[in-house]
């Protein structure tokens, strides 16, 4: 089977399009239940490229198939699965999903309409489930203000796109003019640039709250924003951290949160599980209802086919992405 794969942890120049075998066993993670799909589309996030580099805290040695998630079809499960053989399925892998078939773990999936495409199924698993997962565990409630950093990426893009379900009003923080439309057309209920235009961003926020600043916001970025992201919150707010795709993890002192009686949580969503069964199934269930009813709306930024990989993981590392990046093959 075709496969990419990442020869040394050198970047992402380093994928490489070779012929392997197919997959046998079970997904590492998976504790020996053999879940196989036939790949049709695979979506990237931050984690791909800091893989290809050696950044990633789950990361694993080079020479390793690249690829975070995937969609495609089922072809074997284990009898009890709440998946079966033929279900067209999204989901996350961490490592493996670019090839043309793939090991699976049947926690980390959710079945996708018919009506979705593959390509969009490749945008829904992880960075929806990132997104329902950081709005629950903030509270986030009806008639609340969360501000969203990097809200032109994936995970951006897709907090933008549930604050209709769970009632919230949305601030998109961006850096360009081509990241604010898109911010836009994925559902923010207001934009506000970082790049000067407008003014200092966390004046126009608190202009856009009356001063007051937001209940909550979700951060990916980190690095220098980070500060001023604790700084936007209003007394009793509430912060998730989600990444750090701005390159460098921020320290803080913790008197800010003393003084304002702020939150602030990290999500990792499989570390959870292991003080709290039922975490996954709880996110799963969440996205899946969504899915159901039709309210995700996966906006897609670019689409690579195969043997472009390695361009399609380095518009994550160079920042020139902006979206959802899929790699299709056919």
């Amino acid at each position: 089977m075709r496969a990419v794969v990442v020869e040394s942890l050198d970047g992402p120049r380093s994928a490489t399009l070779k012929d392997l075998p197919e997959p046998e066993g079970a997904h590492r993670r998976a504790e020996g239940r053999r879940v196989l799909v036939e790949v049709h589309a695979v979506g990237l996030s931050f984690i791909d490229p800091l893989q290809t580099r050696g950044l990633y805290q789950a990361g694993v040695p080079a020479p390793y198939v690249c690829g975070s998630e995937l969609a495609g079809e089922v072809l074997e499960a284990p009898d009890d699965s709440w998946v079966k053989p033929g279900d067209r399925v999204s989901g996350i892998v961490w490592q493996g999903a670019m090839a043309e078939h793939a090991l699976a773990i049947d926690d980390f999936l959710v079945r996708i309409p018919d009506s979705m495409s593959y390509v969009e199924g490749a945008a829904v698993y992880m960075n929806y489930a990132t997104a329902w997962y950081a709005l629950d565990r903030a509270g986030a409630s009806s008639g609340e203000t969360v501000l969203v950093s990097g809200a032109a990426g994936g995970v951006g893009s897709c907090l933008l796109d549930l604050g209709p379900a769970f009632g919230v009003d949305t601030i998109a923080l961006v850096s360009s003019a081509d990241k604010a439309g898109y911010a836009k057309a994925s559902g923010a209920t207001h934009v506000v640039r970082t790049d000067g235009t407008g003014g200092p961003w966390l004046e126009q926020v608190r202009e856009l709250t009356s001063g007051r600043g937001v209940e909550v916001f979700v951060d990916q970025v980190g690095a220098d924003l980070f500060l001023d992201l604790v700084r936007s919150l209003r007394i009793g707010g509430r912060g998730v951290i989600v990444g750090f795709a701005g390159g460098s993890i921020p320290e803080i002192k913790v008197n800010r949160l003393l003084l304002r009686n702020l939150t602030l949580t990290g999500i990792t969503m499989d570390v959870m599980e292991t003080e709290h069964p039922g975490t996954l199934k709880r996110v799963r269930d969440g996205v899946q209802t969504l899915l159901d009813s039709g309210r995700i709306h996966p906006r897609i930024g670019a689409t690579y086919p195969l043997e472009k990989a390695a361009d399609a993981l380095a518009s994550l590392e160079e920042r020139t992405a902006v979206g959802k990046v899929v790699v299709e093959i056919t």
